[in-house]
């Protein structure tokens, strides 16, 4: 009997549990089985296009590892996995967008349009299909319903909080979702794997895009996308070398720019500050602190509200938000919207908030949403 069959003919609610192979979701598996949940996993493969090794004997994706990984954790769990191939839908939902976004001289994260897009939709659907309840994975939030509204929270712990990637959710996503570690630390995450003997419990997490893993980024972004080198010049429109193509560079990168022995250089680090794509210049000032990588106003294009809607009343008096995941959030107010653009206005700069990236907005420990940056002033 496959582990489908298995799940569709039991009698306890069923919940369907992401196992990518990491602590994180083993734990999140461990702890709703011990809650008295039929617990199921399913293994997502997202990435096939050069999964193989490198020059070096390494693997440029780590999928193949993180398999065996996945059903060595189910077998020590006593629960069944099934591996599932998103693929296709990947490419065309999640990768297609990355691409086009780098050609646009943005900068995506494709992580997040992959939750809305892939786990918490194609996989999500699956799971419901199949018979499941509900689904759950091991990221580091959680969601709350209150008179029939669900809401996404911070994580308890804040240093692994991943509600920013989770902005994208909708109310039927966060209705038949489960975050088993939301109040759960991640010392403590690794302290369970460890009693329980699961064998990857000090797995080191996995950081960046699968798709391209250790490999160097331009030579991954390289393979699908034409580049044209073109002129690196400061803000007074001063050559100051050449870059390899905008593509590969993005607003508050420090390395790699190869502007560091410019003559007048102040001896303050260099900083992407801006692309123009007309002229195929890369400009870059110095000092972190330059007046070009702060912003006030910061424009968002598309903006999604997990409650369906804007808010209104005294939570618009306490909004803040982050441009960047590894940021804490700060107070902003909206200063204006429409269908298609939101502008948000903040007390403290922002820096180097990045067309591309996301700007997510909080009321306390609730996410209400967010959007893609188009402009910051």
């Amino acid at each position: 009997m496959s582990a489908m069959e298995t799940l569709e003919k039991q009698t306890k609610p069923h919940i369907v549990v992401g196992l990518s192979g990491g602590v994180d979701s083993s734990v999140a598996a461990h702890l709703l089985k011990t809650q008295g949940f039929a617990v199921t996993g399913m293994f997502m493969k997202n990435w096939e296009d050069d999964d193989g090794l490198d020059e070096q004997g390494a693997e440029h994706c780590t999928t193949r590892q993180d398999w065996l990984d996945a059903a060595s954790v189910a077998d020590t769990l006593g629960i069944d996995v099934e591996a599932v191939n998103f693929v296709a839908q990947y490419k065309d939902r999640v990768f297609a967008y990355f691409l086009q976004e780098y050609a646009a001289g943005r900068t995506p994260n494709p992580d997040i349009l992959c939750n809305t897009e892939i786990k918490f939709k194609a996989f999500l659907n699956d799971a419901l299909s199949l018979g499941a309840n509900k689904m759950a994975t091991g990221h580091y939030a959680g969601v709350r319903e209150i008179d029939g509204r669900f809401e996404l929270l911070r994580a308890k712990d804040e240093t692994k909080d991943q509600s920013y990637f989770l902005h994208g959710l909708n109310q039927t996503q966060l209705s038949k979702s489960l975050f088993p570690l939301y109040a759960v630390r991640k010392s403590e995450v690794r302290r369970i794997a460890g009693e329980i003997g699961l064998h990857n419990h000090a797995k080191k997490d996995s950081t960046g895009i699968c798709f391209i893993g250790e490999r160097p980024f331009r030579e991954f972004l390289n393979r699908y996308l034409p580049t044209q080198a073109g002129d690196i010049c400061d803000e007074n429109g001063r050559k100051l070398g050449a870059h390899m193509g905008l593509s590969f560079y993005t607003l508050g990168q420090r390395k790699g720019l190869g502007v560091g022995g410019s003559k007048d250089s102040t001896g303050e680090p260099w900083f992407v500050a801006r692309k123009d794509l007309a002229s195929n210049t890369l400009f870059v000032v110095q000092g972190h602190d330059h007046p070009w990588l702060q912003s006030r106003q910061i424009s968002v294009r598309h903006m999604h509200w997990i409650a369906g809607e804007p808010p209104i009343g005294d939570v618009l008096e306490a909004l803040s938000a982050k441009t960047r995941y590894r940021q804490a959030d700060d107070p902003c107010r909206i200063v204006s919207m429409n269908e298609d653009t939101t502008v948000f206005e903040f007390d403290t700069p922002q820096w180097a908030a990045t067309p591309g990236q996301s700007l997510v907005l909080y009321h306390g420990d609730v996410c209400l949403g967010g959007g893609v940056i188009e402009r910051a002033a």
